[in-house]
């Protein structure tokens, strides 16, 4: 399966898990390639997709979000209702904004760092990981959010240290569905699966 248009049948075909939702995660590290991954794939769907960097109330709240995450969009559709939230800013530094409607659709997807962590995964009905190597990683995430400015890579350098931790202590590239190399360049509805994380190394956790 390395197609955009078989991964979201099958994904559809899975059983609900988050009350009548199928709801899906696609994490790795940041610069992997994840946004483009799940762009493709919620669009192959017709499933809404969340990012979770519209719910960090900031750098400091990489993994302290889920809170809000939980409350404001995963609670409402477990209950089957619609889930509502306002994106984080980040040029203001605060909520603001229109706000995002999410329903129960038949499938949801979750992108974003810790999408796929250990708390969540019995109501996944899907799971994705996204690698690519940490030059490339760097050079995209720089190049996407900070440019030149000091201190953004300064608070790049913490997220990335931050985020290696988390993923070697939940063992998050060994307990996902699929492994997708965010590296390669591959035209239309397709993908490259991996079948080990090349990039990322398998945790014993």
């Amino acid at each position: 399966m390395d197609s955009f248009t078989e991964l979201a049948a099958h994904i559809l075909a899975t059983a609900p898990r988050l009350g009548p939702v199928r709801l899906v995660a696609v994490d790795g590290p940041s610069g992997a390639g994840k946004s483009w991954f799940a762009g493709k794939l919620a669009a192959a769907a017709g499933m809404p997709l969340v990012h979770t960097d519209d719910l960090l109330d900031g750098w400091d709240d990489q993994f302290t979000f889920w809170e809000r995450l939980e409350e404001q969009v995963l609670a409402p559709l477990r209950c089957g209702r619609t889930a509502t939230y306002r994106r984080y800013q980040w040029d203001r530094g605060e909520f603001g904004g229109s706000r995002v409607t999410v329903g129960p659709a038949a499938a949801v997807l979750v992108e974003g760092v810790t999408s796929a962590r250990r708390t969540v995964r019995p109501e996944l009905s899907f799971s994705v990981f996204v690698t690519a190597p940490a030059e490339l990683r760097w050079r995209r995430a720089v190049a996407r959010d900070g440019g030149d400015d000091v201190a953004f890579r300064a608070y790049l350098e913490r997220w990335r240290l931050a985020e290696e931790e988390h993923f070697a202590a939940e063992g998050t590239a060994g307990a996902v569905d699929l492994v997708v190399d965010g590296a390669a360049e591959v035209p239309g509805d397709r993908y490259v699966p991996l079948q080990e994380p090349l990039h990322w190394p398998r945790s014993a956790v």
